[in-house]
């Protein structure tokens, strides 16, 4: 449960703003507000079901929309990138200490193809 939570958490970030108002409070108050199905029916004034109903399309919309425009997972592809960066960056520190300049323009030339990568799927966004 935790992670769906966190992955219609991340989805609702990217997404939310593309649902019906009611299916938009619904998720917020489901999964950002803990609220139970039982507590939104009243806070809405809606049965349960409707709730659970509504929740279930909103969910199925949110994965609907990532499936079509994989801005979720471009993002953690972007932030995996960054790390791989870091560390070579991190690298690219210690080799300069031991004048192993080969290995300094092998993570200089990684890093450039990271790059080089991260820029492409941003305009693949873009598009």
């Amino acid at each position: 449960m935790v992670e769906k939570l966190v992955e219609i958490g991340i989805l609702f970030d990217f997404y939310g703003k593309l649902l019906t108002e009611k299916q938009y409070r619904i998720v917020d108050l489901f999964y950002i507000e803990d609220f139970s199905l039982s507590e939104i029916g009243e806070e809405l004034n809606i049965t349960r079901q409707g709730v659970y109903d509504t929740l279930k399309r909103a969910e199925e919309k949110l994965y609907q929309y990532e499936s079509t425009l994989g801005l979720a997972n471009k993002f953690k592809e972007s932030h995996m990138n960054i790390k791989r960066i870091l560390k070579l960056t991190k690298d690219i520190k210690g080799f300069i200490d031991t004048d192993d300049y080969k290995k300094i323009k092998d993570s200089a030339e990684k890093i450039e193809d990271i790059g080089l990568e991260i820029l492409e799927n941003s305009w693949e966004v873009m598009d």
